[in-house]
């Protein structure tokens, strides 16, 4: 990499901008636009993910204090937070949600040798969502209850190294197993859900397409049992069964066979039934798949915790969509940066350099590629370190 170059533009030249250049020309994102380009509105976005900023002010407040390095970040001119503002509101969020989806695509690629830690050699993803709290009377077309608004974040994680292969932004009051039908299932892979998507009819086409899924059985389950596997029930697994649905609308919506297993958690001291249409696998890499699916929950609370899309910089959908797909992609663009430069640490701890030399001149090799990193994640026992690979 040029050491001349600014460490922020390092970090964008990893971006697929003639990729990005379509969307923008597809959508007419710079449609006469005199100032503030579509690259420049995802540059001054994607700045404020990496170095914190919690407003638009705080943006521009940031950015004006080195004016003379402001060409070298890729702007034709200082960026006002009332131009900014009009960015968000205006912009079609479609442009950065397409660029957030080439760099998941990019990501799986690099990743896509990751262990997963169990003896499984097709795909395997988790479903699930997350709620983002909004004010009411500042959202209210993201009605969700009626004290407050939300957004949901629906995603679909590719469990080979934690990238997001599929995500829906929609209102909070849509309901999680919508998206079932949303998810072209993949051949061969195993798509890893909890309770709320638990809908037979849905189930039932991810099973026709020849795919596997796991999740959890309610507690109203109604099925009888055709047969039964020897289990050894100090390995925790209680149960390995063949099961047939009784009501007559589930049995309609699911006229196959499903496995039904029971475990004891020790850690919980709670048992747990999983309902799977994969009869092969032994039913501790079934378990051991459910788990998993834990994985997605520590994505979401990554996001939340590292990137700012719990505070908006703006109160229009387009705006919030915007800058969610940016946060994304900044998200993916470290993860990609990571892998290709063989970077040590976690994304944590590559994020926190970052924000503290972007204006600095250096490779960017250099700057992250240090060995003795050492984070506030590594000093309590009860927090979990998240995507250390």
């Amino acid at each position: 990499m040029n050491a001349g170059k600014l460490l922020f533009a390092q970090l964008m030249d990893f971006l697929p901008w003639t990729s990005f250049a379509r969307s923008v020309a597809r959508y007419g994102g710079d449609c006469r636009v005199r100032s503030l380009s579509c690259a420049e509105q995802f540059r001054a976005m994607a700045f404020a993910q990496l170095t914190y900023r919690e407003s638009l002010r705080d943006i521009e407040a940031c950015l004006s204090a080195q004016p003379a390095k402001l060409y070298a970040m890729g702007f034709r001119s200082p960026v006002r937070r009332s131009t900014l503002a009009e960015a968000n509101e205006s912009r079609d969020w479609r442009i950065y949600a397409e660029l957030a989806q080439r760099l998941m695509v990019q990501a799986r690629k690099l990743y896509a040798t990751e262990d997963l830690g169990m003896d499984l050699q097709a795909a395997a993803y988790a479903l699930d969502s997350t709620t983002i709290d909004l004010c009411l009377s500042l959202f209210p077309w993201a009605y969700f209850r009626t004290t407050k608004s939300a957004v949901k974040m629906h995603t679909l994680l590719d469990l080979r190294g934690n990238i997001p292969t599929f995500i829906r932004v929609t209102t909070g009051d849509v309901h999680d197993v919508n998206i079932l039908d949303e998810i072209l299932p993949q051949l061969g892979a195993y798509y890893v859900m909890d309770r709320g998507y638990l809908d037979y009819a849905r189930l039932y086409r991810i099973h026709l397409a020849g795919a596997f899924f796991v999740t959890r059985a309610k507690s109203n389950l109604d099925a009888n049992r055709i047969y039964s596997q020897q289990v050894d029930k100090q390995t925790g697994i209680l149960a390995d069964q063949s099961i047939a649905l009784n009501g007559y609308d589930s049995r309609k919506d699911y006229p196959s066979h499903l496995r039904r297993i029971r475990f004891h958690d020790p850690e919980t001291d709670k048992d747990l039934v999983f309902l799977t249409n994969q009869f092969t696998l032994p039913a501790a890499t079934i378990c051991a798949l459910y788990k998993s699916r834990w994985q997605v929950e520590l994505f979401f609370k990554w996001i939340k915790q590292h990137l700012r899309i719990k505070v908006f910089v703006g109160t229009s959908e387009n705006a919030v969509k915007t800058q969610i797909w940016i946060a994304v992609s900044v998200y993916l663009l470290v993860a990609i940066v990571k892998k290709k430069l063989e970077l040590p640490g976690s994304l944590y701890t590559l994020l926190q350099v970052l924000s503290v030399t972007l204006f600095e001149k250096m490779p960017i090799s250099q700057a992250l590629q240090q060995k003795d990193y050492t984070t506030s994640e590594l000093t309590t026992g009860n927090q979990l370190i998240l995507f250390d690979f």
